[in-house]
Order: C-alpha cells, then sequence, then structure tokens
C-alpha cells in the first residue's frame, strides 16, 4: 500500500518541489495551498484548499479528512511567509500576517491532523536556522526569525508529547533560491535541490526531537 504525505504550502518552491519529489517515489501526495495548484497533474496527487491565517479553513481541512476517513504517513508542514524578510525594523500588521501562518495556524493545524497519521509516523517543520537563537547575530526580519524560534520551540513540545507514537523534527532547508525574500535569487540550492535533502532526511530513520540542516548534512543550534 503507497504511502501518504501531506504537504502544505505545495503550490511553488519547496513544497512543489517535495510533492514531486514524493510523486516519484511511489508516494501519494495530498497538496495544499490557498488557491489551488495546477500546475501538477498526477494520479497519485490531491490537492486542497488551505489558508492557514483563517481558523474556519482548518477546521474545514480537518472535517475534510474526518469525513473521508483519510490517514497519513507523513505531514510537512512547510507553508510559510516571510514579508519583514531583509527589512530592519517589525510593522505591525505583517508581524501578525507572520505569526498567523507561520506560528499559529501551523500549530493549530498540527493539532488538528495529529489524530489521522498513523502510528509510528513522521512530523516535519520547515523551519529555518534564522530561528536559531544560539546562532543569530543580526538584527533584521524579527518576525520571521521570531516565528521560526517559535516553530522551533513547537517541534521540541511535540516530540516530548508524541515520543511513543510519531518522529517529530525541524528541518533547516538551505539557503534556497525562492521568491520568499529578494535576497534569495543568490540562494545556494535551487527548490530542486533543497527538496531532494529533505526527502532523504524524512525517510531516514533520524532522532525524533532534533533540528537538522539539510544543507550543511548537521544537527542546528536551537
Amino acid at each position: 500500500m503507497k504511502k501518504t504525505v501531506l504537504i502544505t504550502g505545495a503550490s511553488k518552491g519547496i513544497g512543489f518541489a517535495l510533492a514531486n519529489i514524493f510523486l516519484e517515489n511511489n508516494y501519494k501526495v495530498i497538496g495544499t495551498c490557498r488557491t489551488g495548484i495546477n500546475d501538477l497533474k498526477h494520479p497519485n496527487f490531491e490537492t486542497a484548499s488551505l489558508d492557514l491565517s483563517n481558523p474556519n479553513s482548518i477546521k474545514n481541512f480537518e472535517s475534510y479528512f474526518q469525513n473521508n476517513k483519510i490517514k497519513i504517513d507523513i505531514l510537512i508542514n512547510n507553508a510559510g511567509i516571510g514579508p519583514d524578510l531583509d527589512f530592519e525594523h517589525p510593522v505591525e500588521n505583517t508581524f501578525k500576517q507572520t505569526f498567523d501562518v507561520n506560528v499559529t495556524g501551523t500549530t493549530f493545524l498540527t493539532e488538528q491532523i495529529c489524530r489521522h497519521i498513523k502510528p509510528n509516523g513522521k512530523i516535519i517543520n520547515i523551519s529555518s536556522k534564522m530561528g536559531s537563537i544560539g546562532l543569530c547575530e543580526l538584527t533584521d526580519s524579527v518576525a520571521y526569525r521570531m516565528s521560526k524560534a517559535a516553530l522551533n520551540m513547537y517541534t521540541k513540545i511535540l516530540a516530548n508529547r508524541l515520543s511513543d507514537k510519531q518522529s517529530i523534527a525541524a528541518v533547516h532547508p538551505g539557503w534556497v533560491r525562492t521568491t520568499i525574500a529578494k535576497s534569495n535569487v543568490n540562494g545556494r540550492l535551487s527548490p530542486e535541490e533543497s527538496a531532494q535533502k529533505i526527502y532523504d532526511f524524512v525517510i531516514s530513520k533520524f532522532r525524533t526531537g532534533i533540528f537538522w540542516n539539510v544543507e550543511t548534512q548537521t544537527e542546528n543550534e536551537w
């Protein structure tokens, strides 16, 4: 029987590349985004509407899982935004938007979907080393950095709570050439290269509660 992976934010960038790699490896993939995914046609791919900034959207999405008795093997919380990336000072409206998606939405989606993950399944939070308190030396991207630090803490809490049920990890995807920030045009990895490294990590027997840097293949400092 095919394993099933749920990938949030699968319409472009790392999420889109991850969906393709899992499909190439004979997984069933459920990919979410706010507006639908039209560029990926595959018999094992299913797209679903999900807006992490909208609590009702999260509830409706979980109801869809409940009503259709869907069970998954892997949840990859990839969706995230960074409107203040490269900016020096936080702005109230984009600060709230960042936390609504990267922290609040991701947390409460995971809380709802946990019950639909099979025993010995995996939860992967796509984080960033920009959320590492120990490595922080700069002053930019306040909301983004804080949101990823919060996601890292949630990863550790989940790992503690679900230690006998699922394996949990936070992953730094590397510096990837995506549209999330202007500076990312100079990224060292393509979305496909990052996604392949993430896939290799996900299917490995990693230690639950780890914060892994796929670019350097080393454990990150929290």
